[in-house]
């Protein structure tokens, strides 16, 4: 049976190229057939990153008949993944998120879970001398995925492993790290096409805070403007993309990657008292800017409060 590779719905940079490094991994080096698939559309910056190194954009699948092999990276959270998550045949978790608990297998796996920026960083270190075999597309693709995760090392998860990695590779394909990451962020910035919807679910995750539910979007990008021009018509989304959810309150933290800030969006009270609670923000309008906000692992999600 090939075994699926496959990160979390609504999948990024890190949960589109991690798949596609681990699915080489595991055929060329490790001789197990496998295959990167996604969970949904990649955001417009993985689909960049996915041309940019010439590699094919893996199929989407939504099904998953019980019993498949898989395994799982960049995430360990059940709410992210297929629903019959624990009726497959999951052989290996690879994740750099904190555990959240849920997930049940049928016997012994491996589980590899490490505090750094980006699932291939740990990639590249479970390969050991092994990496040193990955072709240019698969270091593209790693790279891709460290700046990605990292904002180009400005995002407060950044260790001195990621950077010394990206750094490496970067010299390996003969790349100016600034540049390339401008391409990317510039991909990433062009949400033109999506409807206030899809910009909501685009890059999110959805976490609790005791009884009340919420999804929490982020949307990174060099052009804050071109999101904050639409915040009237997103805000009147929310509570209908909250309800076709399951949730109580979008949360939509739209972070400037070049100022180093996220403007959050005010639509209602339990929006500005999660502010006030969470970021000591003082709230007088439907926005609100906080300063040095760069993740929604490290500095968001932990601080929520209502």
């Amino acid at each position: 049976m090939t075994t699926l590779v496959f990160g979390h719905k609504s999948p990024d940079t890190d949960s589109t190229g991690s798949p596609l490094i681990w699915a080489w991994y595991l055929n060329e080096i490790k001789g197990v057939e496998a295959e990167a698939v996604l969970l949904g559309e990649p955001n417009t910056e993985a689909a960049f990153v996915v041309e940019k190194w010439d590699a094919k954009k893996p199929r989407i699948v939504t099904e998953f008949a019980d019993g498949q092999d898989a395994v799982v990276v960049d995430t360990n959270n059940p709410a992210e993944l297929p629903e019959n998550i624990n009726a497959l045949n999951v052989t290996a978790i690879i994740d750099h998120h904190k555990l959240v608990g849920g997930l049940e297998t049928a016997g012994p796996i491996d589980i590899t879970i490490r505090p750094l920026a980006c699932t291939a960083t740990i990639m590249h270190d479970l390969m050991g001398a092994d990496a040193a075999k990955m072709p240019e597309q698969i270091k593209g693709l790693m790279l891709s995925c460290i700046l990605s995760d990292t904002l180009e090392f400005r995002s407060p998860t950044t260790t001195e492993t990621d950077k010394a990695l990206a750094e490496a590779l970067a010299a390996d394909l003969g790349l100016n790290i600034a540049d390339y990451a401008a391409d990317m962020f510039a991909a990433k910035s062009d949400v033109s096409a999506f409807s206030d919807a899809e910009l909501l679910r685009m890059d999110s995750k959805e976490y609790a805070v005791g009884d009340t539910k919420f999804r929490v979007s982020v949307l990174e990008t060099t052009a804050p403007a071109v999101v904050l021009d639409r915040k009237d018509s997103i805000m009147a989304s929310m509570a209908d993309v909250a309800s076709e959810d399951g949730v109580d309150q979008v949360l939509l933290f739209v972070v400037d990657i070049l100022n180093e800030e996220a403007t959050m969006m005010i639509p209602n009270e339990l929006s500005k008292t999660v502010a006030e609670k969470s970021f000591g923000a003082a709230v007088s309008g439907d926005t609100v800017v906080l300063p040095g906000i760069m993740s929604r692992k490290k500095q968001i999600i932990p601080n929520l409060a209502v």
